[in-house]
């Protein structure tokens, strides 16, 4: 399978009054088409501002400083008596007015708090309207509004529900919307950040389910971006562990979680209840991520981690190939 996104190097700050933090410290990672690779880490480790600038709508006051986002672009993107033609494309690179016909179109995002990013003045049938007709005015509006009735019944959402507002329906519905939002115009990647944050665990599971089901249906490539392991085991192909920004360790997830090798994927996974295990003991990562405006010398993870030596303190480590086949950034392995 040919890759359909890359990303190198990728550095994201926000400048605060405190000082500049470095969200993002020089990604570099490979999503192959038809697959689902899976960010994990604690929450503010960059997952969610590393997707977000593969869409380039980085939160006021971050920046994109530097890198590559290369991604395959699969059709023809006109825009301003201009175009953007097929195959390989540096996102960064391009206009804004290129961008915002990309998104939606080939990369779309579901944002993580549905009620937030819908519209409480436009009904459900409103917002897809929209969203189909800005990208296909030769789209009528009962032509989208066919779309959307067929996109939310895939979702288990009524027809006559199209006509609601998005206070009138329930968390776990909001999300099927947002959802359905997301692939209204059939893109090549979707990003899922945190897609059932604020679920309890029965409508999360199908909402994930329905995830997957759309995933084989429209042939997606997905980023999958959570702080739960346990939906990546079921969900993801591979799985990208981030820290303070950087990329500690990447393998396929069989491999990932039956021999994990950086201190912090071990942790990660040590704190994750199995209900197989029901006298496991759970344990906990002691400490706290660091303070991103004041960046430690060495490995980020340093402070809280039980294998650290003299050299994780004083020299960063550099990925490298590890013992399980994917890559990792240790110092136990260079």
């Amino acid at each position: 399978m040919s890759d359909l996104l890359s990303i190198r190097d990728l550095i994201v700050e926000y400048r605060t009054r405190r000082g500049v933090a470095r969200a993002v410290d020089r990604v570099s990672l490979d999503v192959e088409e038809n697959t689902t690779l899976g960010l994990a880490g604690e929450s503010g480790c960059g997952k969610s501002t590393l997707g977000r600038s593969i869409i380039r709508l980085v939160p006021y006051p971050g920046k994109i400083v530097e890198g590559e986002i290369v991604f395959d672009v699969g059709k023809r993107i006109e825009y301003d008596g201009q175009a953007v033609e097929p195959g390989p494309t540096d996102l960064l690179k391009l206009p804004e007015e290129a961008m915002r016909r990309l998104r939606g179109e080939q990369v779309a995002y579901i944002f993580q708090d549905p009620m937030t990013s819908l519209n409480p003045m436009m009904s459900i049938k409103d917002h897809f309207v929209e969203i189909i007709r800005e990208h296909s005015p030769e789209t009528t509006e009962e032509e989208a509004t066919e779309r959307a009735a067929e996109i939310l019944g895939s979702l288990g959402i009524l027809p006559e529900r199209m006509t609601d507002y998005p206070h009138q329906f329930s968390g776990g519905m909001r999300q099927r919307v947002m959802i359905g939002l997301g692939l209204a115009l059939k893109p090549r990647l979707l990003i899922a950040d945190e897609p059932t944050t604020s679920l309890d665990v029965i409508v999360e599971a199908q909402i994930l389910d329905e995830i997957a089901k759309l995933k084989e249906k429209f042939n997606l490539t997905m980023i999958l971006i959570t702080h739960n392991l346990g939906v990546l085991a079921q969900h993801a192909d591979n799985i990208a562990i981030i820290y303070a920004g950087r990329l500690m360790e990447l393998a396929d997830t069989e491999t990932l979680f039956e021999n994990p090798q950086h201190p912090y994927s071990q942790a990660l996974l040590q704190a994750v209840p199995d209900v197989r295990k029901p006298d496991k003991k759970l344990a906990w990562i002691p400490g706290a991520p660091p303070d991103l405006t004041e960046p430690l010398p060495g490995c980020m993870y340093h402070p809280r981690c039980p294998q650290a030596t003299e050299r994780c303190r004083t020299e960063q480590p550099m990925l490298t190939k590890s013992p399980s086949g994917g890559i990792v950034a240790c110092h136990l392995y260079s």
